[in-house]
Parts: C-alpha cells; structure tokens; sequence
C-alpha cells in the first residue's frame, strides 16, 4: 500500500475505533438498567467478542496465545477488569461529559505511572499539559453539586488511573497480547457482576443493544484502533482519539437532551487542548499508538 494511501487507511480505522468508543454513554442511557445486570451481560458480549478477536487473529493458536500472556498479564486481568467496572458503572453516576473530561487525562496518568513504576523520564511537556488538565478537572468538579456526580468522578478518575497502569504495563512488555488479556478482563467483570444482578432479565431489544455494546465498544473498536494504529504515528492516532471525549458527550444530548453543564464545557475545553497540544509535539513519530480502552 502507498505511504500516503496507507496513512489514510489508518486515520479511517482509528476514527471509526474512536466513534464505536464514544457510543458507550449513548448505549448506558439506552438501556436504563440496573448496572450489575447491564455490567455482567454487556461483559460477557464484550468477552465472547474478544474471544473471536483472538480467534481470527490466532488462528489456530489460540491457547499458546492466551499461555503466553505470563504472570504480567495476570496482573493486568483484574486490573483491566476493574477498569471496564469502574467505566460503565461512572457513566450511570454522573454525566457523559464528565466522564470523557476525566478520561482524557489518560496520557498523562500514563506518564505519571511510568515515572513512579520505572523511572521513565517526564518531559518538560507533560507537566505543562498535566496541569492545564488538572485546572480543567478542578473547574468541572467544582460544579458537581449532586453526590452522584462525585461518586461518577471519583470512579472515573480510578479507572483512567487503572488503565494508565495497563498502559504503562502493555508499552514495558510489548510481547504481552492485549486482546487475550481484555478478553479474560471482560469474562472476569462478568463473573464478578453476575452473582450482584438484581434487576429482571433483560428484554429481548435489551438484549440486542447490550450485544451491540459490548461488540462495538470493545471487540470491533479495539481490532480497528490497533490495526489502523500500525500505519500512523501514535500522536497522530491519539489525537484523532480525541473524537472520543468530543462525540460521547453530543451522543446523549442530541439524543436525550442530556446538557454537559457549563463547568463541564469549560473544564472540558481546558482538557482537550491541554491533550491536543501535547500530542501534537509527537504527531512526527513513527512508533505504533498503543491500544485504546473501551
């Protein structure tokens, strides 16, 4: 494939990646269910989806693939797992918004987390983005006036940090396959929702939607993310990312009227630009961009 039809290819597949990701508050205000029930189905959709992911990309070798994930991916399950919890049940808390604002701060967690866990240098860059970012998540807590929505943001910021370890994990020890790993993560989430269900059983259009969820949100945009990423520098794919933390919040208020607030604009406006400038320093590398949680 040509170098300029090859970097085409790759935005396309990152930017589809990033519409499936923005659709999971779209698909929690959807369902308007108890969170353990949508938690253990959509888990369970989520983990067959991946399975299948493992599946076509191993072939025939897809025991050895999940074996070979070692001790560090073991760590990385629960984690991960802990994650996709963390995610879904903040979207039921607090606003759409609020959770992409906080979500977006993921780079530089990461950076924090390598410098802590393995010495990892912090550029002069990162700090500078890091704290635009913090005034941005001060603003939009500071008009949180419900319970729920510090709840939301609290839990939002557990998982973004839950995933910068994972990230931080998957880019130390590249041999690791992510997909095995958020597969058992999601079969793992299943298992722990499943016994705290107490909602009836999903209907049968509630049962398309969470198949939907959990195939489009994990499997399909973690397979286009990782394969479009390949052929685009990593500041290029994670700006492009950012259609994430923009799209999931017009998702639910063009839909359902949900409103970001006007704390939540100006934190989240800080956020972005603090995210778009510090990857824009890094849109001529060439290194592959690490895969995306969803």
């Amino acid at each position: 494939m040509a170098g300029q039809g090859r970097r085409a290819y790759g935005i396309a597949l990152v930017g589809i990646a990033s519409v499936f990701w923005s659709t999971a508050g779209l698909f929690v205000r959807l369902l308007d269910m108890e969170v353990w029930t949508m938690l253990a189905w959509r888990s369970l959709f989520a983990a067959l989806s991946l399975f299948l992911v493992v599946l076509v990309q191993m072939r025939r070798q897809v025991l050895p693939a999940f074996a070979a994930i070692g001790w560090l991916g073991l760590i990385a399950v629960p984690i991960s797992a802990f994650s996709m919890v963390a995610f879904v049940a903040a979207l039921t808390l607090t606003s759409v918004a609020n959770v992409m604002t906080v979500y977006a701060t993921v780079p530089f967690l990461a950076a924090g987390v390598a410098f802590l866990w393995v010495g990892e240098r912090v550029e002069r860059r990162v700090l500078v983005a890091s704290a635009i970012a913090l005034v941005g998540i001060i603003v939009m807590a500071g008009g949180a006036t419900r319970p729920q929505d510090l709840a939301g943001n609290g839990l939002t910021l557990l998982m973004t940090l839950a995933f910068a370890v994972v990230l931080v994990l998957a880019r130390r020890h590249p041999s690791i396959g992510m997909a095995p790993v958020n597969a058992l993560a999601a079969l793992l989430c299943a298992l722990a929702a499943w016994p705290l269900m107490t909602g009836p059983a999903p209907t049968a259009l509630q049962f398309l939607i969470l198949a939907l969820f959990g195939l489009t949100t994990t499997a399909l945009a973690y397979l286009l993310f990782l394969t479009g990423g390949r052929h685009i520098p990593s500041g290029e794919a994670g700006l492009i990312a950012l259609l994430d933390v923009v799209l999931g919040p017009f998702w639910v208020w063009f839909f359902f009227g949900e409103e970001p607030g006007t704390p939540a604009l100006i934190g989240g406006g800080l956020v972005l630009a603090a995210v778009a400038w510090y990857l824009a320093g890094s849109l001529g590398r060439a290194e592959p961009a690490p895969p995306t949680a969803g």
